[in-house]
């Protein structure tokens, strides 16, 4: 079975990124990201209402790391601290090799290209620095540009739950996307 163990936290670089640890100090970035419903459209979680609740989003990210179970980075650009989205590993299974991998990107900064390169740089971390065998990525039928994004990163749809979750009075599909090892 795998351990996990993300002290020292990995930041980790790209050409034009910086994946850090998100902060305090991105309150209010967090905030813009998770009160929008444009960019929580496919994530049935609660929209947060205010500052606490962003603070509260960012002790669960911190809980995590520190417990070993999950771990988020802040996407930035290289020449600019500010958050523009978060990225991470959710619902880690170590006794299956399997993690499933989540992302959000503030909506200025939609079609750069950011998610992609942000996504095959924390594959490679996965599979050589976390010995992942497999990642999954579960997202909602209708999120195209994020269907995209997986099918570009090598991704193989897996499968297609009908209405498996129950969010706010409706019940919701999944499809469920995922990369091996190899």
């Amino acid at each position: 079975m795998l351990e996990f163990n993300f002290t020292p936290f990995p930041v980790i670089e790209t050409e034009r990124l910086l994946l850090r640890r998100i902060t305090n100090d991105d309150v209010n970035e967090v905030f813009e990201l998770r009160s929008n419903p444009e960019t929580m459209k496919y994530i049935p979680r609660p929209l947060v209402k205010n500052n606490e609740d962003a603070l509260a989003h960012i002790a669960m990210i911190d809980e995590k790391i520190e417990t070993n179970v999950g771990i988020n980075w802040a996407i930035t650009l290289k020449d600019n601290p500010k958050l523009l989205g978060i990225i991470g590993y959710y619902r880690m299974q170590p006794e299956n090799y399997r993690a499933e991998i989540g992302y959000m990107l503030s909506p200025d900064f939609h079609g750069k290209g950011i998610i992609p390169e942000a996504v095959n740089v924390l594959l490679k971390y996965g599979f050589e620095d976390l010995k992942l065998h497999s990642i999954e990525a579960v997202i909602d039928p209708e999120n195209y540009a994020s269907e995209k994004v997986l099918q570009k990163c090598g991704f193989v749809k897996e499968a297609h739950l009908k209405e498996s979750e129950f969010w706010e009075g409706k019940f919701l599909d999944k499809v469920i996307y995922s990369l091996l090892n190899s």
